[in-house]
Order: C-alpha cells, then sequence, then structure tokens
C-alpha cells in the first residue's frame, strides 16, 4: 500500500500536506489501479468523505449529475437503509451502469431519475436534506448554473446543505464553462441564489474514475431574516 499523491491543487491559498483534514489516520489507497482507487472511494473512502462534508444518517440526498455513481453509493452507504439517494442524470448508459453497481452493493435506498437534460429537478417542493452538485458545473453556463442553484433552493428543506465540488474551476484543472471562474465566483453565484456560505472542506476525492485533492463547497438555505 502507498500513501496516495494527489495530482492537483484545488482552491486558493491552502496546503498541499497529504491528509485528509478532520481525519487522524493518514489515508492509504493502492494505486496498482484506478479500479482499485475506485473500490476503495465506494466502499470506505467516501463514505467518510462524505460524511465528513455533511451527510448524516436517514437523510433525504440528491445527487444532480450522477453518472455512474461515484458520489450516489458512498452517499447511499453514509445515510444509511432509512436515508434515500436520489440519482439524477441524462445519460442512459451511465445510469445503467450506476443501476448495476446499486445491485452489486446490496443497496435498496437509491431512486435513479433519467432527465432529459434540462434544469427542473423532478422533486416537490422542501423535500431534500443534501443536495450534491459535485463534479457537474462545468458542463453549464452561468444562466443554466443560476437556474440550477435556484431548483437546489427550492427542493431543499429549511436550512438544507447545497454541497458543490466545483472541479474544472481556473484554480483546479480549467476546462469548459468554469475554464475562466475560481471557485470563488461560483461561490459568489452561489450566494446570489440565497444561500449562506458555509465552510469549504478539503480532502481525497473521487473524479472521473480516479481520486484527487479535491475541496467541497458547503451552503445553507436561509429563509427569513438573519
Amino acid at each position: 500500500m502507498t500513501e496516495f499523491q494527489p495530482h492537483s491543487k484545488p482552491c486558493q491559498n491552502r496546503s498541499t500536506k497529504r491528509t485528509i483534514p478532520n481525519v487522524s489516520k493518514r489515508v492509504e489507497v493502492s494505486l496498482v489501479s484506478a479500479n482499485n482507487q475506485m473500490e476503495w472511494w465506494e466502499k470506505d473512502g467516501g463514505v467518510k468523505f462524505l460524511k465528513e462534508a455533511g451527510l448524516s444518517s436517514e437523510q433525504k440526498i440528491l445527487d444532480f449529475g450522477c453518472r455512474v455513481g461515484h458520489y450516489t453509493i458512498p452517499a447511499a452507504k453514509a445515510v444509511g437503509n432509512k436515508g434515500i439517494v436520489y440519482a439524477v442524470d441524462k445519460e442512459s448508459d451511465s445510469l445503467n451502469e450506476l443501476s448495476r453497481k446499486i445491485t452489486s452493493h446490496n443497496l435498496t435506498n437509491v431512486r435513479i431519475t433519467k432527465t432529459s437534460g434540462q434544469m427542473k429537478l423532478p422533486l416537490e417542493n422542501e423535500v431534500i436534506d443534501v443536495v450534491l452538485l459535485y463534479d457537474v458545473l462545468h458542463y453549464f453556463g452561468a444562466e443554466e448554473r443560476m437556474m440550477l442553484y435556484h431548483e437546489a433552493f427550492r427542493v431543499l428543506k429549511q436550512s438544507g446543505l447545497l454541497s458543490v465540488y466545483p472541479k474544472h474551476t481556473a484554480d483546479d484543472s480549467p476546462l469548459m464553462e468554469l475554464q475562466h471562474f475560481r471557485s470563488t465566483d461560483i461561490e459568489r453565484e452561489i450566494l446570489r441564489s440565497g444561500f449562506r456560505f458555509e465552510r469549504r472542506y478539503y480532502g481525497v476525492i473521487s473524479h472521473d474514475d480516479g481520486l484527487n485533492k479535491g475541496c467541497v463547497l458547503n451552503f445553507r438555505k436561509f429563509v427569513g431574516k438573519p
């Protein structure tokens, strides 16, 4: 076993110390293959990461743009059998792969929803505890992102958590619609949607079929007077 060496430096003004914050033990990940990394992530590492980021048992989670479920699977384990994860994506092949994973992990608390790519979320008002927007914002322009934030606000319960992994910003492997935006720009966008900033969480996180050092931004739905 070899200590995982993250290959990116997300978020600004942050130490590159190679341990997960708030976890006492150093994270060790096999570098033999990407499959081994993802097996570790979905079984153990991702569950711990998401709990540290704010997920807890019996919650209802929305994983928007879930793809093959690299966040859905550990989220389902983090909330337990009395919780629910709504996995939303437009790609049939990805959702089919996720369905196979759900079976192989013996999970019964994941609800898959295929969309046509619209920003309108297929849920009622104020029914979700946590919305995950992980590694998905770079696909959308500014107007679509604002629509998505407003939809997240709508479906979240009062004081619900919006957790965002803004991969591919200018400070973390720039790509597509976020290549000219920094994580602080994304933070300001979300604040304009009525959320309150809560904290940043740093650690080893899944990206595509591997692992890297990542920064998650957490916000709370705020309704009423300060």
